[in-house]
């Protein structure tokens, strides 16, 4: 937790190597304030996604030699032929600026882009909770942030699948009927008045526009993907859905008297809006946690056969 991330320095061997931490002749042990225990070697190494680095963990156990540590000083670079090389390497790397960096906004913006462009921090291959581009207007899977050691009680990043599928459905249809509009006037058949026509055709430069630009470059990363990449997209196409129903009602209007157009766009808004509360309702102790889960209410929750949600075995 970000509240338990306190270490202290103990240096054991205070009598010979003084109360301030030297390189090499110190021994340290590294212990965690909140759970007394120190880090120590367990003498594994991981595996090849681990990049086959040596294990370490932490011990309640505090007196053993597996938990004393010394600071020295190396210098890896990519040719380590000579003192030359190694000095060159050094200075054109990039390290931490030892004074506050001053930078404008724009160059803020620009160093952002171009560092989510090209860094791959996130590149972890197989993760149990990764997603497809594919996956995410179906809200085929989700993200579990916390699990319960205890219990079945879990949070999880899961949208309000009456939300999500309401806004995929609208953009299914706004773009077909874009399509359906653009073939009609090529054929000189005017099916809605121009500043209508406009208005329709405004909305898809922006929202739909928007769409896809936070979406589709995520078919070309090659670097591991998780349903929050989603959710700027998500944003233009909720406020896509909106104008396609207000378009729908309009193309209504020209059918139907006003007031029985206004009782079915009323019953229809007030049974979507009661689904959406009553998704939300039942799907809360996924977000909050706030009631304990038995397995039965586990297996309720999953709606999908591809919800990823975790069930403690007794």
């Amino acid at each position: 937790m970000a509240a338990e991330n306190l270490w202290k320095v103990d240096i054991i061997n205070r009598e010979t190597a003084g109360e301030v931490w030297h390189t090499i002749n110190s021994q340290v042990r590294l212990v965690h304030v909140n759970t007394t225990a120190a880090l120590r070697f367990t003498g594994k190494n991981y595996p090849e996604w681990g990049f086959m680095q040596l294990e370490v963990a932490s011990d309640r156990n505090i007196q053993q030699a597996d938990t004393v540590w010394n600071v020295e000083e190396h210098r890896y670079t990519q040719n380590d032929k000579d003192k030359g090389t190694i000095e060159k390497e050094m200075m054109t790397h990039e390290l931490i600026p030892e004074g506050q960096t001053q930078l404008t906004f724009w160059e803020k913006f620009w160093e952002l882009q171009i560092k989510m462009l090209i860094t791959n921090q996130e590149n972890v291959q197989n993760h149990n909770f990764a997603s497809d581009p594919t996956e995410w207007p179906f809200l085929t899977r989700g993200i579990a942030y916390y699990i319960a050691k205890d219990s079945n009680n879990q949070v999880h990043l899961m949208g309000n699948i009456v939300v999500w599928y309401t806004g995929t459905v609208c953009l299914l249809l706004y773009t077909s009927l874009l399509v359906f509009y653009l073939l009609r006037r090529r054929r000189l058949i005017f099916d809605i008045p121009e500043t209508e026509f406009a208005s329709f055709c405004s909305a898809g430069e922006v929202l739909l526009t928007g769409f896809l630009l936070h979406y589709l470059p995520f078919f070309f990363y090659d670097r591991t993907l998780f349903i929050h990449h989603y959710l700027p997209a998500y944003i233009f196409k909720i406020m896509l859905s909106a104008f396609f129903l207000s378009h729908c009602a309009s193309l209504l209007s020209r059918v139907m008297a006003a007031r029985p157009l206004r009782l079915l766009c009323t019953g229809v808004t007030l049974v979507w809006l009661a689904a959406v509360v009553y998704v939300f309702h039942k799907f809360s102790v996924l977000s909050y946690a706030h009631t304990a889960l038995t397995a039965n209410d586990v297996r309720d929750l999953r709606w999908k056969d591809t919800w990823d949600l975790i069930i403690h075995k007794k």
